[in-house]
């Protein structure tokens, strides 16, 4: 059975990203998976100098671990003025000096959501194009947009993003067996 890590790009304790992923979560049966908050995972705006001095924080160090081990990655990024949020910029940085190609050999549900109607399409699109650069496999997608009108007690209540996500999440499950 596959490893499955599920995380939000976001540091906030009330992200909706994280409901996202929670929900998704829900729907993965008797499947393996681990689901991180990011909340638990505070790194220091990323510098050479600080690389150089300090080196790496065990907790980074483990978080590499635990995506290089996982099959897949479930993901959703917020976005913060059409671009995915400083704290999220700033994870990949930090991973991607610790190894280029951290996630070489996973395969990725990229998901995105906001309150706003393009489901923070600006984020996600920057991040779809970034991951292969670390060697993520993008193998399905979905977006909410205005989640507080589609989103209610942690699931998607629209019928067509409800049969959307499940597709999404079909074709992502289907590509780690």
């Amino acid at each position: 059975m596959a490893a499955i890590l599920a995380f939000a790009g976001s540091n906030s304790s009330t992200s909706i990203n994280y409901r996202l992923v929670q929900y998704t979560t829900s729907l993965l049966g008797n499947r393996e998976f681990r689901l991180l908050n990011m909340t638990r995972y505070p790194f220091p705006m990323y510098s050479e100098d600080d690389e150089r001095q300090k080196g790496y924080s065990n907790s980074l160090v483990e978080l590499k671990e635990d995506i290089q081990n996982a099959d897949g990655l479930i993901l959703s990024v917020n976005e913060h003025n059409g671009n995915p949020s400083a704290y999220f910029k700033n994870v990949l940085d930090w991973l991607s000096r610790l190894d280029r190609n951290f996630l070489e050999g996973t395969k990725v549900f990229l998901m995105s959501t906001s309150g706003g109607k393009r489901g923070a399409k600006g984020s996600f699109e920057v991040i779809h194009n970034l991951l292969p650069r670390f060697g993520g496999e993008i193998v399905a997608t979905f977006s909410l947009p205005l989640f507080y009108e589609n989103f209610e007690n942690e699931r998607i209540i629209n019928e067509e993003f409800k049969k959307e996500h499940a597709a999404a999440l079909t074709t992502f499950l289907e590509s780690l067996t």
